[in-house]
């Protein structure tokens, strides 16, 4: 047995050193080049997001016709669906949700789920440099869980998406289509944390094992409702969490339940601002929320404050920019 000194390489991700600056990182870009010139991808044009927003897959879209069943039996769907799975299990959490939407038509693929295959490959193009990068900083374990609500086409299924971070680096992530179908925003986010917080219970003793005990796990929601209704039932004490109900700008999560999306090349991601609760005549109380994109100024082109009277629950939807109370 001979000692080679420090891996360089495992499992097809390049391990990088940094002792100078303290980092180590995982990189799978010679991988994802490899699967690129696989599928002939390699001098495509590259894209910004994972899945673009005018894709809208569903069962629909396989082929109807003897010629169109043929056509699709040359294309390699299953093997290009292993290869971007490969990718995302071990460093791409940005290509979950999209990979996920994908895998649900490899039994019967039509030419519109294929081009979205491609988009994600192009979309892997463009960002080959994506990489885990692990520091010695502070090692404090924090999750991030949303729900997309009814976002499978066929079955009107919820989506749950989540990810974990220690320090500031993703260690575990998942994407998964819920196994009921919820029948509010409210209950998708119940389901979707439910889901998460079992995820952080584990994280938490396997990080007490390792001898770096959490003084806290706190799970980020969307949903400040859902941190009303977790209190109610008493459920926050024995799941050992906090849930956090000060919506802010994490891209981490989002990025799996909507994508990523740009306008103008610019990040525009959803920003939703808790102002103050109010008392008014009828013993009713209201939040007052603001609500848009960041970079567009003044909490985006939405500015002024608007009033949700609780309990109901309040729906952003983004992509459609339309707003049910």
């Amino acid at each position: 047995m001979k000692d080679l000194g420090a891996a360089k390489q495992i499992l097809g991700m390049i391990i990088i050193r940094d002792k100078a600056n303290g980092t180590l990182k995982l990189s799978q870009s010679e991988y994802v080049k490899k699967v690129l010139r696989r599928f002939n991808m390699n001098k495509a044009k590259s894209v910004s997001t994972p899945l673009g927003s005018h894709f809208k897959l569903s069962k629909e879209q396989s082929p109807k016709t003897k010629e169109e069943r043929d056509h699709m039996s040359k294309m390699p769907y299953a093997s290009a669906i292993g290869s971007l799975m490969y990718a995302m299990v071990c460093t791409r959490s940005d290509i979950a949700h999209a990979v996920g939407v994908v895998s649900k038509f490899m039994s019967r693929p039509g030419k519109q789920h294929w081009e979205a295959i491609k988009w994600i490959l192009r979309y892997l193009k463009g960002s080959l440099d994506t990489c885990l990068c692990f520091i010695g900083a502070s090692l404090k374990l924090q999750g991030y869980v949303d729900a997309d609500f009814a976002g499978d086409i066929d079955s009107r299924k919820s989506t749950t998406e989540f990810v974990f971070t220690l320090g500031s680096t993703t260690i575990s992530w998942a994407s998964n289509l819920q196994k009921i179908v919820t029948l509010s925003t409210t209950e998708a986010e119940y389901v979707a944390a439910t889901e998460a917080g079992k995820e952080m219970i584990w994280l938490h003793g396997f990080l007490d094992e390792l001898g770096k005990k959490q003084e806290m796990d706190i799970l980020h929601s969307d949903s400040s409702e859902l941190g009303i209704r977790f209190n109610s039932l008493q459920l926050v004490s024995e799941l050992g969490l906090k849930i956090s109900r000060r919506v802010k700008d994490h891209k981490a999560h989002k990025m799996k339940t909507k994508g990523i999306f740009t306008e103008g090349g610019v990040d525009c991601s959803f920003v939703v601002k808790c102002e103050e609760e109010r008392e008014v005549p009828g013993g009713a109380r209201w939040l007052v929320v603001r609500y848009g994109y960041k970079e567009w100024g003044n909490m985006g082109c939405f500015g002024k404050p608007c009033y949700f009277t609780l309990p109901y629950v309040h729906v952003f939807g983004v992509g459609q920019h339309t707003f049910r109370i």
